[in-house]
């Protein structure tokens, strides 16, 4: 276990057995996700142990938030150029700008929410709501209604009515708030797959779910820093490979949830080796 701070989860022997009554512990033990969790952990590890991070870690954090809202609006259709999202400072101009302006207010947005999220994670999904569907013209904050269309061309998934959106959100609001003894990863896993399943919202369901993954991972202690965008690990993934494993979450089975966490343990993961190569590169002198 590294000494850097950077993962307060226990290590897996010293975790109590999985409780019967916590799903979350459940899929912790499932074969396969106690192998990614533990490669996640590794991958974080090495970069928070890296000596740039020591001297620079708010400039290795700006540069992951950048990098991660850039991933999270590729694969939602805005597969800009990291430097011209650097450049750009407008985003009203068309369609992919405001994506790209929604993915970056979004980013700055999860820090200020972490200690609500805990407490009130209802109230910080209709916040990334609202933040997300700013420039948007629609109703924001809110779940859907019934027969209210759903812009999310990315997923293609059955749409769950207004009744089942409302009962599975309270549902994972009540996991959220009871706590868990599993992995930040699974947890994280699972709350950013209910957003894509159920697309709670009118628009912006990717976006706001994958920021609610980041929340998770940073609020955990995984993480801290959010030096790891798991955003730039799903976008370099690829969409194809995004969906087939969400269709996993969607199954329910063990294998397809084993699937879709070790899915998202490998974002987390190339999002830390994007962090490390920043480190080498300041360490060069050559950013």
């Amino acid at each position: 276990m590294s000494t850097t701070g950077a993962t307060a989860e226990p290590p897996p022997s010293s975790r109590k057995s999985p409780d019967r009554g916590d799903p979350l512990a459940a899929l912790g033990s499932l074969p396969g996700v106690v192998e990614s969790v533990e490669s996640v952990r590794k991958a974080v590890d090495r970069v928070y142990g890296h000596r740039i991070m020591r001297r620079r870690s708010n400039e290795i954090t700006s540069e992951a938030a950048l990098r991660g809202a850039r991933g999270s609006a590729a694969l939602s259709g805005a597969d800009w150029a990291l430097e011209e999202v650097r450049r750009r400072t407008d985003f009203s101009g068309d369609d992919e700008a405001r994506v790209l302006g929604a993915a970056l207010r979004l980013t700055a947005e999860a820090g200020q929410l972490l200690s609500i999220w805990r407490q009130s994670p209802l109230r910080v999904l209709a916040r990334l709501h609202m933040v997300a569907a700013a420039d948007s013209g629609d109703e924001v904050g809110r779940p859907r209604s019934n027969g209210e269309p759903v812009d999310e061309p990315l997923v293609e998934l059955a749409l769950p009515d207004a009744d089942e959106v409302s009962g599975r959100l309270e549902g994972l609001s009540q996991l959220i708030i009871a706590g868990s003894s599993t992995a930040a990863l699974v947890t994280a896993a699972v709350v950013h797959g209910e957003l894509l399943a159920l697309r709670p919202f009118a628009s912006h369901n990717g976006l706001v779910a994958r920021t609610a993954e980041r929340i998770v991972l940073i609020g955990s202690g995984l993480d801290p820093k959010s030096v790891c965008p798991a955003e730039v690990g799903h976008a370099e993934l690829g969409r194809a490979a995004y969906l087939a494993a969400l269709d996993g979450y969607v199954s329910g089975t063990p294998e397809g949830m084993t699937a879709w966490i070790a899915h998202c343990g490998r974002a987390v993961e190339l999002g830390a080796r994007e962090s490390t190569a920043v480190c080498e590169a300041l360490q060069r002198g050559a950013a």
